[in-house]
């Protein structure tokens, strides 16, 4: 152990020295902007919109309506048992730290890669939403732009987003903690206008029957039926990709804990708040958008143009070329802040592991700058999510060349990467948590004697999605299947890639990390904590 004495000059100093680190980053943020990086990273006007046709094809309006507010009570349990555990651990380390602390050296090293894995995809996945809706913001003002559409210049515009957020990430971590203040504001005011925009632009209205009782199953699967159980058990489940990956991200308050004042009770209520006002936030601006469903030819709700268009399709033919410009632009302009603090947040939780010699490379991922900032880490997350990000540059059309429905098979894919490995590794500290019963020590802020219902009821939520988010989404994408339609573009490649790692990390750690991977390294003695505990 590598022992500093340097002084300590408050309780936030204190706690951090106990759990046997030394205050190497910046500590100026405040409780609000560690409650905002987490608002941020959820970011309604980015995963409501970017994973719109996930739940609307896999369902219809109900998948929204009602899957919404019930996922979002599930996902509000589980914030509430992470608040506990960064309150008693409030480490940028965060997940894995707290995996390591209550399981062992084992837990903590797959914890910590699978966070890892779902913080870059996460980055990845919100990067190239924000190039998407750059590219359909400047196409909707102008048509010759729009005619010129290609997978390649959204990748390109990708590109030069996750270069942009790599520049703000390594300027300053205290102009970090003012983007996400920026960052919040321009969330509430922003979904505020959406909805205004949605309720009093468009010149009709989809009833309320039509967005809580409709349903169609635009998957392939089942000939479309809607009243199988298969279409309950299976298509609507497939639609979860909606909230789930919308409301994730929240763990930025833990992997940012060590930056705030006040960080035991700060990170915990950045926690569970960010996911309360975000479900309600997210769940009115969804439901303004279903209202505004536009009616084809025949007067009846335009289902098919919706499902291949998405929230793009509704804006544009709900109200005219201008308003529909605006709110593509406040969109895109949300998705640029989520980005950042994306990489904000991954780039901490690289500094953190890295600080624990479980990156290869480690003294390179923990190396700050001047300025306290993990540089290279940043700018490792970012080329990582460039390269998981290529399979995007492959089109896949499910239409035909008349009507074409190109699916972002690949951008879905992203995105249940991210969702995959950030609530895998969720559920390993929760259930630990669980296990461990009234032996753990809480910090300021706990459930009390709820955590008995409400870790196994967390993690069992975890456990059902995730395994309806690596099944094939297309049945041109199922193997075995008896169709002669199967291709690899097809393919829902998040289980290959989670799945894979997940293996390779396990001969990793029998072959070699078990050997000299221990845990979290203590870079401070704990005993000077009592030091000055003994002086106030």
């Amino acid at each position: 152990m590598a022992v500093d004495e340097p002084q300590i000059h408050n309780e936030d100093e204190a706690l951090l020295a106990k759990l046997g680190y030394k205050q190497d980053l910046n500590r100026s943020w405040s409780g609000f902007s560690n409650f905002a990086i987490s608002f941020s990273i959820i970011s309604i006007l980015a995963g409501c919109f970017t994973n719109f046709g996930a739940g609307f094809n896999n369902g219809g309006p109900i998948s929204i309506s009602w899957s919404w507010p019930i996922l979002g009570v599930f996902i509000l349990i589980i914030g509430f048992t992470m608040s506990e555990l960064v309150s008693a651990y409030p480490t940028s380390g965060g997940i894995y730290w707290w995996a390591s602390k209550l399981g062992g050296p084992a837990a903590g090293f797959f914890t910590g890669w699978l966070n890892l894995i779902g913080l870059i995809a996460v980055t990845a996945g919100v990067a190239y939403g924000c190039a998407t809706f750059i590219d359909l913001t400047i196409s909707t003002y102008s048509t010759s732009f729009a005619a010129d559409y290609t997978l390649t210049r959204v990748f390109i515009i990708f590109v030069i987003v996750l270069a942009l957020i790599s520049l703000l990430n390594i300027f300053s971590s205290h102009l970090m903690a003012i983007m996400n203040n920026v960052s919040v504001w321009w969330h509430v005011v922003g979904a505020s206008a959406i909805v205004l925009v949605l309720i009093l632009v468009p010149d009709q209205h989809q009833s309320f029957s039509y967005v809580f009782t409709e349903r169609f199953n635009n998957s392939g699967y089942f000939n479309g039926e809607t009243g199988t159980l298969g279409f309950w058990f299976a298509i609507v489940p497939f639609g979860f990709l909606l909230t789930q990956y919308t409301i994730t991200g929240f763990d930025a308050c833990a992997h940012l804990s060590e930056e705030p004042s006040s960080a035991s009770m700060a990170a915990a209520q950045g926690i569970w708040r960010s996911i309360f006002y975000s479900t309600i936030g997210g769940y009115i601006l969804l439901l303004c958008v279903v209202f505004a469903v536009p009616n084809d030819a025949s007067g009846a709700p335009d289902n098919a143009g919706v499902g291949g268009g998405g929230v793009a399709y509704i804006f544009v033919n709900a109200m005219d070329k201008n308003w529909a410009t605006l709110v593509l632009f406040i969109s895109a302009s949300a998705q640029f802040f989520c980005a950042t603090s994306c990489l904000t947040s991954a780039s901490r939780m690289t500094f953190a592991f890295s600080r624990d010699r479980a990156v290869p490379g480690s003294s390179i991922w923990s190396k700050l700058t001047s300025s306290r900032v993990p540089a290279n880490a940043v700018i490792g997350v970012a080329v990582c999510a460039a390269i998981v990000t290529l399979p995007a540059l492959i089109e896949v059309n499910i239409g035909t060349a008349e009507a074409p429905l190109i699916i972002p098979v690949a951008f879905y894919a992203v995105t249940s990467i991210a969702v995959i490995g950030l609530y895998a590794a969720f559920a390993i500290p929760i259930y630990l948590r669980w296990r461990m019963g009234d032996e753990f020590q809480p910090g300021g802020w706990t459930n009390g004697s709820k955590y008995k219902w409400m870790n196994p009821i967390a993690v069992a939520e975890i456990v059902i999605v995730l395994l309806y988010l690596m099944m094939p989404t297309l049945p041109g994408g199922n193997p075995f299947s008896d169709t002669a339609d199967f291709e690899w573009k097809f393919v829902n490649y998040s289980p290959i890639v989670t799945v894979g790692t997940v293996l390779l990390l396990t001969l990793w750690w029998h072959a070699s990390a078990k050997k000299w991977f221990t845990g979290p390294i203590q870079n401070i003695d704990p005993t000077v904590a009592e030091v000055y505990e003994a002086g106030h």
